[in-house]
């Protein structure tokens, strides 16, 4: 887990509505600058948990939608590693990305729905050398 900028691989929980994509729901919302970034925190070994509200075939549309974008996931809304030191529901993450997070940048679409602003998200990730 060595890395010349930031030695310390985080774990972190990706909301997908309003985060990955546009707000959409059930059905797939539009591309949004999401996974350039998120490749880059995969390529510097952070890992990914999916972490949404879908479930059933919109579940899996999110899920494919990661994989059509060659972005592995570590968790889909669950840590697989907490198990081993807590029965929390609670999925665990050192950072949660989430257009419902206080401190996310947003952008307004034309309806007045916010979405993540991923090329500000990006350069708070690079200032805390994620990326």
């Amino acid at each position: 887990y060595e890395d010349k900028k930031m030695t310390k691989k985080l774990i972190i929980a990706v909301d997908f509505d309003g985060t990955c994509v546009t707000h959409e729901y059930p059905s797939m919302g539009k591309e949004i600058g999401a996974p350039e970034v998120l490749k880059q925190l995969v390529d510097r070994g952070h890992k990914l948990i999916l972490f949404t509200m879908r479930d059933g075939e919109p579940l899996q549309e999110a899920v494919d939608w990661f994989k059509s974008h060659s972005i592995p996931l570590f968790g889909i809304n669950k840590n697989p590693q907490q198990h081993r030191w807590t029965s929390s529901q609670k999925v665990y993450a050192q950072l949660y990305i989430d257009d419902a997070a206080l401190g996310t940048p947003l952008v307004l679409n034309e309806n007045q729905r916010p979405y993540v602003d991923w090329e500000a998200a990006e350069k708070m990730l690079k200032l805390m050398d994620a990326i």
